[in-house]
């Protein structure tokens, strides 16, 4: 065998790693563990690792999740995380979970989740549930008390209660931090604000119903 022939057998398992690790959702961790420091102030791909002497079984501990959730808002949802940020014991674990609740009638808006897949558990009562492919595709399903529903990672989506009950699912993430992004907030809503142009060409309304919306939109002031 060449010495290029073998240079070629040799790259071609470190190009599928690589190409995997583009794909893959968080970095692999290379230790036991990586708690949080989150008052170091610095982060890298996530944060920095406490001194394992001062590691305890609080870390890694949450009971956020067993109560519904608040519901004090407009869509009639809200969503309860169980990420990094309330368990500092995730960070470089690659999964974290969330609780949603929703009243009757209550939407979950159009999101995305740009670090993660998600998958639910239905706790509670009936959903409408999608999201919709890059080809423009909506992929949606009817899920009741028991059912499991996948959204890929990235993509556009939302649940909706339709029924006369409360609501609630368990949501999985691999991803210690997924992020969400609510397509209407995230463009009615920045901070700078997207130029009202951007959006009255966008959605082929005027500057009025652009106003209404971000008026409808903006945060409850306390």
């Amino acid at each position: 065998m060449s010495f290029m022939a073998a240079a070629k057998v040799f790259a071609c398992p470190f190009v599928f790693v690589a190409l995997f690790s583009m794909v893959a959702s968080d970095p692999d961790l290379l230790q036991d563990l990586c708690v949080a420091n989150k008052a170091a102030g610095i982060k890298v791909n996530g944060f920095p690792c406490k001194d394992e002497a001062n590691v305890t079984e609080a870390d890694f501990f949450f009971s956020g999740l067993a109560n519904p959730g608040v519901i004090n808002n407009s869509v009639g949802s809200v969503a309860t995380g169980a990420n990094v940020e309330k368990i500092p014991g995730l960070n470089t674990l690659g999964v974290s979970l969330a609780r949603i609740d929703y009243a009757p009638g209550g939407l979950n808006p159009p999101h995305t989740h740009p670090r993660a897949t998600e998958i639910i558990f239905v706790l509670d009562g009936e959903l409408e549930v999608g999201f919709i492919t890059t080809s423009n595709k909506l992929v949606s399903k009817s899920v009741k008390k028991g059912d499991v529903f996948v959204f890929p990672r990235g993509l556009v989506h939302f649940q909706k209660n339709n029924g006369d009950k409360s609501a609630s699912v368990i949501a999985g993430f691999n991803s210690q931090l997924p992020g969400t992004q609510s397509i209407a907030a995230t463009l009615f809503t920045s901070t700078p604000a997207v130029p009202d142009n951007v959006l009255t060409k966008t959605f082929q309304i005027g500057t009025k119903e652009v106003d209404k919306i971000k008026n409808k939109l903006a945060p409850k002031k306390t």
